[in-house]
């Protein structure tokens, strides 16, 4: 065999492999789904004396929550949006000291009300209003 025969069924063998490993290949729980869309009906409570709520008692921390991602901005109030990219879906992170929301999947970011600041977004956020009460934050559409 020379080179070039040993090269090409290298190729061959390779690209046999990649088929038959990605056969099955299909978008898994940690890829997006198809929904770009924030939750509706949102209407919860979180208590902030938990300890599971704890990321919101410093300004700049955020949690998620029943499709919500929750922050606490650097002045110290409370924004909520849909926890996912209106891009593709994957999760959204909140950059305090950026004062925003991050993809990290493609760069998408958007602003603390929702709106696009960089694609490949074209979709703002879907926002909710918040309500504090003593140590109760209200989250509701």
């Amino acid at each position: 065999m020379d080179r070039k025969d040993f090269l090409a069924s290298i190729g061959l063998s390779a690209a046999t492999f990649a088929l038959i490993n990605c056969a099955g290949c299909s978008k898994s729980s940690n890829s997006p789904s198809a929904d770009t869309s924030g939750p509706t009906g949102i209407n919860f409570t979180l208590d902030l004396t938990s300890s599971v709520n704890s990321a919101l008692t410093s300004n700049g921390g955020y949690l998620v929550s029943n499709g919500v991602l929750v922050a606490r901005n650097n002045s110290g109030a409370f924004v909520a949006v849909q926890r996912s990219c209106t891009h593709e879906s994957y999760g959204l992170i909140y950059q305090g000291s950026a004062n925003r929301f991050y993809c990290a999947n493609h760069g998408a970011r958007f602003s603390e009300n929702g709106s696009v600041t960089n694609g490949p977004a074209s979709r703002s956020l879907t926002t909710y209003h918040t309500q504090l009460t003593g140590t109760s934050l209200r989250i509701y559409s």
